[in-house]
């Protein structure tokens, strides 16, 4: 893991989703150990007493469903009127469910939580970044959103529209001193869950997977990535979207 800046984040206030545990979790953590004050927000509250209780500085927590108006309301009235960053982390998979095989309710929880929830919260934040003229936006996409063959229809899709979010943030915000860039993680050990729910889908896509996914990364190495998208180490990064999938992207 790369070494700490401890005070890279002095006096900023950066708010994370998914912060209870995964890529959120050593994102958030990592945060507060460069000196952040960290709005965290997940939706099992357990995830988040213990995440308070390993913090070493300031942190605010927020227990909610991301996807709903109701806890970005909640997140922002904790950021206190400042927010320097946002890390998007929080997500969901789809079971792999191809096209022919996706149900409703799987396409429209995954939209919600992937999509929706981060369009939400960015456009929230903005008003108060612009206010500042400085602000970095990082959205988790995955592999998914630069292949097909890493997922199915409903996560693919809404990772897809990530990138076109972080890209269209990026265009119309940075000349106004706002960035927005994206994270694209390959196999990372977290409690996601993926079981494969179409024999359809396990069939076309588990040779492939099995063949070209290289060992799974761990969540303290995204957590370094998107610090440093997030950071001004990066003041001339904007609109892009960064691989971390030990060289998935190059096969």
């Amino acid at each position: 893991m790369s070494s700490f800046s401890p005070n890279r984040f002095a006096d900023k206030t950066v708010i994370v989703t998914g912060a209870g545990s995964g890529i959120g979790r050593a994102t958030a953590l990592r945060l507060i150990a460069e000196g952040a004050h960290v709005v965290a927000t997940d939706i099992v509250p357990e995830r988040l007493t213990a995440l308070e209780e390993e913090a070493t500085a300031s942190i605010a927590t927020v227990v909610g469903d991301i996807s709903t108006q109701e806890t970005i309301d909640a997140v922002l009235a904790a950021a206190d009127g400042r927010v320097d960053g946002l890390a998007n982390v929080a997500g969901i998979m789809d079971a792999f469910l191809p096209p022919a095989e996706v149900d409703d309710g799987t396409w429209d929880r995954v939209f919600n939580v992937n999509l929706v929830g981060p369009m939400r919260l960015i456009r929230a934040a903005l008003p108060l970044m612009l206010a500042a003229g400085s602000g970095s936006i990082v959205n988790v996409a995955s592999e998914a959103a630069l292949r097909p063959s890493a997922s199915g229809v409903a996560y693919t899709a809404s990772k897809h529209a990530v990138v076109g979010l972080t890209k269209s943030v990026a265009f119309f915000y940075g000349p106004q001193g706002i960035r927005c860039n994206s994270v694209a993680p390959g196999a990372v050990i977290t409690n996601i869950e993926a079981p494969f729910k179409s024999e359809f889908a396990a069939s076309r896509l588990g040779p492939i997977m099995q063949t070209v996914i290289p060992a799974p990364a761990q969540a303290d190495e995204l957590a370094a990535a998107i610090t440093w998208l997030l950071s001004d180490d990066s003041a001339n990064v904007n609109g892009a979207i960064l691989p971390s999938d030990g060289g998935w992207s190059a096969v």
